[in-house]
């Protein structure tokens, strides 16, 4: 028997592999459990075109044995076998797949196709192992072979006394390091855990010898354990089932056992896809929020699995960000089984499925927002708020992705409407879709700045979200109607019920100069109010930032110390405008504690801080007296 080297370039990669290429040493399992079942997919195939091989599906199988003892793992199946020809073939030369070969000349059929890769997968097994062994009796041989390697000095090949048809792999597993417990891959619920979670779909059964627990017969509370061979794999996978087949209560059990959350999903989608690009998927929408959906630690992304076998826990380049909340699954038999986070990021059959998800998703809310209003408006409480970072995101590339489905609370119908809704009521000579900022809807409706507008019957949308404002400037109209905020400067209505404003403020320049000097850089002028009907004062603005986003971007980190420009309004028809004329003639310095006055009042109208509290309590007891 003489060993052999691996090529020089698989030498290499093989040294990547052990130690670089995979990040989570489980994966090994994953790997040669699927290289198992492409084994028996083999003789499917086999078994299509060839009269004298049938195929039963009861009498394939994949077994695993942990022995701590002696410290060795094996992983035996009842597949198609290797040859020596073809042990020196697919294992002699690294990332030489025998496996993508056969796929090559057997076109998938019946739903059976090959995803392991012998080769890259299956050297991940040196991660665990300091020695790997290779038992292979080929299907219509006579013969069966050994392969064994210590990693990267090379391999050998030898005759083996294996009998039956099949393959059988054992791993001589590491002993443990400071760094590093290889113990946990010999632990029964380890090994269970691994297979659920990366191979629980495979089509055969992973089988393994369970220990259980059970009285001992005439005793009444003595337990003995035994073993029992257990198939640790549900074998089935939902996606691959007809969705007229599933009942609402299957898909709410998938959720459930699947951890996506621990409410009821409003919704769930079902994808099947037989094209270009082949995949399924699952998805959900949640009900409620998760906990931790706003934190750093939520991550993103739906399970990615490659004809089964779990890829990724969280692919999150299945999702743009405004959909993040969406849970599920998306399995596709084009997806290489061994494929890396860096790989993904470039894979067009990967955002070729990303697209479709996006827009699949897209078209079921909007299906949901017509068909069950109710669930929709649940829906956009927990997660409206997403769509509209959606809208202001990345320069608002994808606003008009998401535009039909943003809500907001209306003055007129007293709930939320969108902006469809909202443009088909407007009246022909009104030209701008007007809204309202605030905390609440109680407080937004108080605000003087809404009185002329609700007084002749323009319907007013309610901000309460302080990422509203931000979306609609970056939205900028809807259907060719622009957005227009109650308290912009120019409202877009005929002046004829408000009186001859333009005369006021000429008659008064001098007044508002001299308040606008009291006020110095506080405020950009003092005018007149064509808005106001029963208020004295209000604040309007006068350029793109407006007073709740100066609010807003003041109240992050490392804020820039932003401000609006503002307006100091005065409503001409109130008793107080009187006050300020008279005070004006015959007492100046009255005249500046009015003014001062006037302006902490509209700063508390709009939620904002007052510079001076002590000054304005004066101020308020200085009138008293």
């Amino acid at each position: 028997m003489i060993k052999q080297e691996f090529k020089a370039e698989s030498k290499r990669l093989l040294e990547m592999m052990i130690n670089s290429i995979y990040s989570q040493k489980e994966i090994f399992l994953r790997e040669i459990i699927s290289n198992s079942s492409d084994a028996i997919d083999k003789i499917y195939y086999k078994a299509l075109t060839d009269d004298s091989l049938s195929f039963n599906k009861d009498s394939y199988y994949i077994k695993v044995v942990a022995d701590k003892k002696n410290r060795t793992l094996k992983i035996t199946d009842t597949g198609i076998g290797m040859t020596k020809e073809e042990l020196e073939h697919n294992l002699g030369t690294i990332a030489k797949s025998g496996s993508l070969a056969f796929k090559k000349d057997n076109e998938s059929k019946d739903g059976h196709d090959i995803i392991g890769q012998f080769g890259v997968g299956f050297y991940s097994a040196f991660m665990v192992a300091d020695a790997v062994t290779v038992s292979s009796k080929a299907l219509g041989s006579e013969d069966a072979y050994k392969w064994e390697s210590n990693g990267t000095d090379g391999y050998t090949i030898e005759s083996s006394d294996k009998d039956s048809v099949g393959t059988e792999i054992i791993l001589k597993i590491k002993e443990n390091t400071e760094e590093e417990n290889y113990d946990e891959f010999l632990e029964e619920y380890r090994l269970k855990a691994i297979i659920k979670k990366y191979s629980d779909f495979i089509r055969y059964p992973i089988k393994m010898d369970v220990t259980s627990s059970r009285p001992i017969e005439g005793s009444d509370n003595e337990f003995e354990d035994y073993q029992e061979e257990q198939v640790l794999n549900s074998m089935v996978p939902i996606w691959r089932k007809n969705k007229n087949e599933l009942t609402p209560e299957e898909y709410e059990n998938f959720y459930n056992e699947k951890h996506y959350g621990f409410d009821k999903p409003i919704k769930h989608i079902h994808i099947s896809v037989d094209g270009t690009v082949r995949y399924n998927a699952i998805l959900f929408i949640p009900e409620k929020i998760p906990f931790d959906y706003y934190s750093k630690e939520f991550e993103k992304g739906l399970e990615l699995y490659s004809s089964g076998v779990l890829i990724m826990d969280k692919c999150s380049d299945l999702l743009p960000d405004y959909f993040s909340f969406v849970k599920g699954m998306v399995d596709s038999e084009d997806l290489s089984l061994n494929i890396s986070r860096e790989i993904l990021q470039q894979d067009k059959q990967l955002k070729f499925i990303a697209k479709n998800i996006k827009n699949k998703i897209k078209r079921e809310l909007e299906s949901l927002l017509k068909d069950d209003r109710d669930k929709y408006e649940e829906f956009y409480q927990s997660f409206g708020r997403q769509l509209k970072f959606g809208v202001y995101n990345d320069f608002g590339q994808d606003k008009d992705v998401l535009k039909d489905l943003l809500m907001f609370y209306s003055s007129k119908e007293k709930k939320l409407v969108t902006l469809d809704e909202y443009v088909s009521r407007m009246s022909e000579d009104q030209k701008y879709i007007y809204y309202a900022t605030g905390e609440t809807n109680e407080r937004i409706e108080k605000l003087p700045q809404t009185e002329m507008l609700s007084e002749n019957g323009f319907e007013i949308l309610y901000f309460t979200d302080d990422i509203d404002e931000f979306a609609i400037k970056m939205l900028m109209n809807y259907q060719e109607k622009e957005f227009k905020s109650v308290s912009s400067g120019d409202l877009g209505i005929e002046e004829d019920s408000q009186g001859n404003t333009d005369s006021e403020q000429q008659e008064n320049k001098e007044l508002f100069d001299y308040m606008k000097d009291v006020l110095a850089d506080k405020v950009k002028a003092v005018k007149v109010s064509k808005r106001l009907k029963t208020h004295p004062v209000c604040l309007s603005t006068d350029g793109e930032v407006s007073i709740e986003m100066e609010k807003v971007l003041n109240a992050m980190p490392n804020n820039q110390n932003v401000k609006a420009d503002k307006v100091l309004e005065i409503n001409p028809n109130h008793e107080v405008f009187q006050s300020l004329k008279d005070s004006f003639e015959n007492d100046k310095e009255k005249l500046s504690l009015y003014t001062n006055l006037l302006y902490n009042q509209a700063l508390l109208i709009e939620g904002l801080p007052i510079q001076d509290p002590v000054e304005f309590t004066n101020d308020i007891c200085k009138v008293m007296v």
